[in-house]
């Protein structure tokens, strides 16, 4: 039976050390770091992942504003709000809530965004200062996913086969970088792959990012392979599930993250670091 990569206790951990961060901050420069989050629309799932992220920023010792912008915004007034947030130099982190409506440019938007501020990581020169391997602001979904392999003693990831199910700059590229500079051998598999379950049977290291529910079957794993299944997907009856089989990869796998509470509580905890490591380089 898996062990269970335990991203609530984990994420915990991480935010009793940003909130440390965040404390020596204030008292050095007698201001808290910043975040603005900017929320276009009425999404439901969005709103309820802003209004997460500002109580988790408060608890932190973190300050901000969310800037709540009707469905209708036009592409000119969202990136003339991104610019006033570059220039205020009170603020250190910059998010802009995806997904947005349909008829605005998320990719225009994003490069609009500061890269010294680019707590998401998702701008152009944050993805390359990741691919190049220098310090920067990284996407925190990733960024959490390696952080419950270095927590759980497993980020030795010499000689072992990582297969990432998923092609995103959000996750799937993203991590692929960073396994790869964790020394593992690595491979991307997406919608075009022609036999998935093969690539699974191989991979000592899944992590799974598609957005399919239990898309990954237990028994396509190699035995004792470590899961991390990056999936968020809600059935009919209303229960959360991953694009795992968490079941069938129990019984396979040596370590495995549960959803909900595994991945996702990382990815909060890890987008505060984010706005402190932020804060701090922008005072020197």
């Amino acid at each position: 039976m898996a062990s269970i990569l335990d991203g609530k206790a984990i994420s915990a951990k991480v935010r009793a050390e940003v909130q440390a961060r965040a404390a020596a901050f204030t008292s050095a420069h007698g201001r808290p770091p910043a975040l603005h989050v900017v929320l276009v629309g009425d999404d439901p799932a969005s709103k309820v992942y802003v209004a997460s992220k500002e109580k988790a920023a408060a608890k932190a010792g973190i300050a901000g504003k969310v800037h709540r912008l009707p469905a209708e915004t036009t592409q000119d007034t969202l990136e003339a709000l991104v610019g006033e947030l570059n220039a205020d130099p009170s603020i250190d982190g910059i998010l802009v809530q995806l997904p947005l409506p349909k008829h605005l440019d998320a990719q225009a938007v994003l490069d609009r965004v500061d890269p010294s501020k680019d707590v998401d990581g998702l701008t152009p020169m944050s993805a390359g200062l990741l691919l190049d391997g220098r310090p920067g602001l990284r996407p925190c979904t990733p960024s959490g996913c390696m952080r419950l392999l270095l927590e759980a003693g497993l980020d030795d990831l010499s000689g072992k086969h990582a297969l990432v199910i998923g092609r995103s700059l959000l996750v799937g590229k993203s991590i692929a970088v960073m396994l790869l500079a964790k020394n593992a051998t690595v491979t991307i598999a997406h919608s075009r792959t022609a036999d998935l379950a093969a690539e699974c049977a191989r991979a000592d290291v899944v992590v799974a990012a598609v957005g399919r529910p239990e898309l990954v079957k237990g028994s396509w794993l190699k035995e004792g392979a470590i899961v991390l299944d990056v999936g968020i997907n809600r059935r009919d009856d209303g229960t959360l599930v991953g694009d795992v089989d968490f079941e069938g990869a129990s019984a396979r796998a040596s370590w495995i993250t549960p959803v909900p509470g595994g991945v996702g509580p990382m990815t909060i905890a890890l987008l505060l670091e984010n706005t402190v490591i932020a804060a701090e380089r922008r005072e020197g």
